[in-house]
């Protein structure tokens, strides 16, 4: 399963994975993008059928780490960092188990060890492969953004683009992730982001993260729920350069 990828920044420079949330495209990550470029080879991706991927079902958080790193292999056989929100935290979370040498660094965005409960996603899903992404839109916009946040039409557009099929396997493998006891095996430097008003993955799921994996550096981001990359992207970008950075100079 090789998604639909993209790659960013000096061809020559060290290697940053940046991974979406569910319902949302590689351009989730459009506002840290300039930063980032400066100094890292980028290389962000979309989740099946979501952007540029096709749909599939029947796959695991597992099986996507899996076609992450079958795309690193192709083009960058070494050590990589890498970011990802929600869903796509969960994935760095996997890759950095799967994986414990060739991840230099890591960043888990508004993301969990495990999240909620698996009747959940397992009825979202159902309703998606229903009805389509269309009556998820207003509960999603008040998941992903505090009230009165300006700029949530684009990213809402993402979740209306998402296949159904695609995005509810997403949920399914959303339904089986649960890695809290797993946790201590992370040795990647890691930084966990949460935003301060996120009822998705609220601060106490970060702290969870923060908690078990040792050594993490816990941030909770004020003024910014679920999206907090796009809702707040001043202070979680500055934050994932300062981590990438110095775990950089640290691990080299």
């Amino acid at each position: 399963m090789i998604p639909h990828h993209r790659f960013d920044g000096p061809p020559d420079a060290p290697v940053v994975v940046l991974g979406p949330s569910l319902g949302t495209t590689l351009d989730l990550w459009e506002p840290q993008l300039a930063a980032l470029t400066r100094t890292w080879r980028v290389l962000r991706y979309d989740l099946p059928g979501h952007g540029g991927s096709p749909a599939a079902s029947g796959f695991t958080v597992d099986d996507l780490a899996a076609g992450v790193l079958v795309l690193l292999d192709r083009h960058v056989p070494g050590r990589f960092s890498y970011a990802g929100v929600s869903l796509g935290g969960a994935v760095g979370t996997t890759l950095a188990l799967r994986a414990p040498d060739r991840v230099a660094s890591l960043v888990l965005c508004c993301t969990s060890a495990r999240f909620g409960t698996p009747e959940s996603w397992r009825e979202r899903a159902a309703l998606v492969r229903a009805e389509g992404t269309g009556p998820l839109v207003e509960t999603t916009r008040s998941r992903w953004f505090t009230a009165g946040f300006p700029g949530a039409g684009r990213y809402l557009d993402m979740l209306r683009g998402a296949d159904p099929e695609g995005y509810a396997a997403c949920c399914d493998a959303l339904a089986a992730f649960d890695v809290r006891d797993r946790l201590g095996e992370v040795r990647a430097p890691t930084l966990v982001v949460a935003g301060a008003e996120d009822p998705a993955t609220p601060p106490a799921h970060a702290e969870v993260l923060a908690g078990g994996i040792p050594d993490a550096t816990l941030l909770v981001v004020p003024d910014a729920a679920h999206l907090a990359t796009a809702e707040r992207p001043d202070v979680v970008t500055e934050a994932i350069v300062r981590h990438l950075t110095t775990t950089s100079r640290r691990t080299a």
